[in-house]
């Protein structure tokens, strides 16, 4: 599909949708800094169509949520390693206003300057370079952060997240770059042969004994894993799967284990 124009998001979050629709469901979501192509216009022109720069990910937006950018700027950033933020939401300085933004939000800061800044923005939080890859006590520290978010399906913040989205931005915000979705995920990096040689920092995938893939969480140590489930939380895993830590009831089977964190 050709491209109509690009975007970037000047908001701290905004929707994407299935449809193009206020009452369709939320797929995914964008963050201040990620950027986009447009591919079309729904017949009401209110709605746009979008493809996620950094996962490929399509769906739509409100028009008067989107902010275009030239194609040379749109092409700027795919190439620019600006800084990615870890504190769990700071404030900007955004065209004189004041923003609040959340952790995973991506800032046109860099060594480089490749280009001349039009936008006035000021910035003066946490962050790291977007393509700088960390090891897993650093992407530990990220995980933890966001405990207790709320499960929300298509979320990727602090203030709900689902499974996908939380691996996804605990990884991106470690300089890895993740699909969105589990069924894509599971795709990546290597496989891991048995539980018994799991690690720290892989990806465990689950079924809820009915489907597929369906589920994903970080493994941490001692037998534990970090996931979204109702909220993200920290509870037990075993050969057979995730054990509840309230109830020890295994809620989740075990399906695989992949390993993407190089070095190991």
């Amino acid at each position: 599909m050709e491209t109509i124009d690009f975007g970037v998001c000047r908001l701290a979050l905004v929707p994407v949708r299935k449809d193009p629709d206020d009452r369709s469901e939320q797929t995914t979501q964008l963050l201040f800094g990620d950027h986009y192509e447009v591919l079309s216009f729904d017949l009401s022109k209110k709605w746009i169509r979008i493809r996620i720069f950094s996962d490929r990910y399509e769906g739509w937006m409100d028009y008067k949520q989107h902010h275009a950018i030239t194609r040379e700027y749109f092409d700027q950033i795919g190439h620019a390693n600006y800084k990615i933020t870890t504190d769990l939401s700071c404030d900007i300085l955004y065209k004189k206003h004041p923003l609040t933004i959340l952790m995973g939000s991506i800032v046109p800061i860099s060594n480089s300057e490749l280009f001349k800044m039009e936008e006035q923005f000021a910035f003066n939080g946490e962050s790291k370079s977007l393509g700088q890859k960390r090891d897993f006590e650093f992407m530990k520290s990220i995980a933890f952060k966001y405990l207790n978010a709320p499960y929300q399906w298509g979320g990727k913040s602090p203030f709900g997240m689902d499974c996908s989205g939380f691996i996804q931005m605990v990884y991106k915000i470690n300089g890895y770059l993740l699909p969105r979705d589990t069924s894509q995920q599971v795709l990546h990096g290597q496989s891991v042969d048995g539980f018994h040689n799991s690690l720290p920092g892989d990806l465990a995938f689950f079924s809820n004994g009915k489907d597929g893939v369906s589920h994903v969480g970080l493994l941490l140590e001692d037998n534990k894993i970090i996931h979204a489930s109702g909220q993200v939380r920290i509870d037990g895993i075993m050969e057979e799967g995730i054990v509840n830590t309230d109830t020890k009831v295994i809620t989740h089977y075990l399906q695989g284990i992949r390993r993407i964190l190089s070095g190991r």
